[in-house]
């Protein structure tokens, strides 16, 4: 089993909107970098746990943990003309882009701040404390998975 951080700018979805949705449960929808694509397209599986990150906001960090219920498929945003990730390039037949499902597991009593978790001893190799990695798909090691999930107000 691998584990996972998920960023989400919590203006267009947060942890609170997922905690409203029925079963606790969405898609997670419009990812438009090759390489996080690829996460989700080839590695994310079913059951995996998930760090759900708050991004470009305010109090930045791990605000709970979702788990993957659904495992990759096309992300219908891609051919609604309508959508802002309409991808005229994809069709139904080709599709490029995928999404998941996650079902929330838990939401912290508290966010686990990007300024703690950069502070944690064994936080080294998540792309999250390096300079330039900005992926909003990103692996996650069992070790520091449990550093983020111990240091977490649950």
């Amino acid at each position: 089993m691998k584990y996972w951080l998920f960023k989400s700018e919590p203006d267009a979805f947060s942890i609170d909107d997922l905690a409203a949705k029925p079963n606790q449960q969405e898609h997670w929808d419009g990812i438009r970098n090759y390489q996080a694509r690829n996460f989700l397209r080839d590695e994310v599986k079913l059951g995996e746990q998930v760090f759900f990150y708050h991004s470009s906001c305010k109090q930045l960090g791990i605000a709970g943990i979702a788990e993957v219920v659904k495992e990759s498929y096309p992300d219908h945003s891609q051919f609604d003309p309508e959508s802002k990730y309409f991808d005229p390039k994809s069709s139904p037949d080709n599709p490029r882009w995928v999404m998941v499902d996650i079902q929330l597991k838990e939401k912290f009593s508290e966010i686990l701040s990007l300024q703690k978790i950069k502070s944690l001893a064994g936080i080294n190799d998540i792309g999250l404390v390096k300079k330039g990695h900005r992926l909003s798909i990103m692996p996650v090691s069992e070790v520091e998975w449990h550093i983020l999930y111990d240091n977490s107000q649950h």
